[in-house]
């Protein structure tokens, strides 16, 4: 019975591995069409969805280095697509904002990002959706603190 559940694991691996790769080139596909690389379609959707950041912040949410993330805001912000402005409650902090071509850019690029991932998705119905994400943040979070607590 051990060895079996070894064998499982390594083949519930597998086939997570297989199935993101196979997500991952529905996503990218959608991407590209947009003529944004990844750092710049990530950057504008976190905007889209949570606002004004700083730099770093946005770097956390989209796991870019500090100068990745200064270098994507620098390009995004040549193409007109984003502005830095300072806050209105401390100004010392610039927050990145979407100006309006921004906005209109990224809202129909995700709109279309969306709809790949559902096509990619439609082998599932939406009960299988939420019981595969409820059980891939239990995996998740489990593998995350043994990682913690190993030496």
């Amino acid at each position: 019975m051990p060895n079996e559940n070894k064998q499982l694991s390594t083949h519930l691996w597998l086939v997570m591995m297989k199935s993101f790769q196979a997500m991952r080139e529905h996503a990218e596909g959608s991407i590209e069409a947009t003529d944004l690389c990844m750092s710049d379609f990530t950057t504008l959707e976190v905007l889209l969805h949570k606002g004004p950041l700083p730099v770093n912040v946005i770097g956390e949410k989209v796991q870019l280095t500090s100068g990745s993330i200064t270098t994507a805001v620098d390009r995004l912000e040549k193409k007109g697509l984003v502005e830095r402005q300072s806050s209105q409650t401390d100004r010392r902090i610039r927050l990145v904002h979407l100006t309006p071509a921004g906005r209109q850019l990224i809202e129909g690029a995700f709109e279309t990002h969306q709809q790949a991932l559902e096509f990619a998705t439609s082998g599932l119905n939406e009960e299988e959706k939420h019981t595969l994400v409820e059980l891939l943040k239990k995996l998740g979070r489990e593998a995350g603190r043994l990682l913690k607590e190993s030496p």
